[in-house]
């Protein structure tokens, strides 16, 4: 079910395991992961095979669980996505890296990554992301738990897309 979070410069919704994305690449690694979980909750880390995700590899983000879903570990960040945000944060927290855009940015991310990590269901987080700054346009991403154990999520499988067109010229521009 969708709903808006909303501070006085956040434009952007989240819903509840989505039934439907529209965003193809989205909509393939929703499809993937279903596909991989069966009938349980998530799958684990260790089934999810990059070469069957290969074609969407820069659009993925891979993020360890830290403990009590305090904050969040990145792993792996494609390409793409290291474009939107013109850096790499590999090896950062959430809050380190979001750290610049001030303490409603980061709890805004923490709180996508702890409802799906806790909750053990994917979300979308979908919306205008100038709240950030105004280089940021708009964006769909979905979240998605994996667990080692069955039962508790460790690891968080994200897809973050946005007009790479836009981006791309934007960031030339840049340059």
């Amino acid at each position: 079910m969708p709903y808006t979070a909303s501070t006085s410069r956040l434009r952007a919704a989240t819903e509840i395991d989505p039934q439907r994305l529209e965003h193809p690449v989205l909509s393939a690694v929703k499809a993937y992961w279903d596909e991989r979980r069966g009938t349980r909750l998530m799958p684990s880390r260790a089934e999810i095979d990059p070469v069957a995700l290969k074609d969407h590899l820069g659009w993925i983000l891979m993020l360890d669980v830290l403990e009590d879903c305090s904050d969040f570990r990145f792993r792996l960040i494609g390409t793409k996505v290291t474009h939107y945000f013109f850096t790499d944060a590999t090896g950062q927290t959430i809050t380190e890296a979001f750290a610049r855009f001030g303490p409603a940015a980061v709890n805004g991310v923490l709180a996508v990554h702890r409802k799906t990590a806790r909750d053990r269901v994917p979300v979308r987080a979908f919306g205008d992301a100038g709240w950030l700054a105004q280089r940021y346009y708009e964006f769909d991403a979905i979240y998605l738990p994996l667990s080692d154990d069955g039962v508790t999520a460790n690891k968080i499988l994200s897809v973050f897309t946005f007009d790479h067109k836009r981006v791309a010229a934007r960031r030339d521009s840049a340059l």
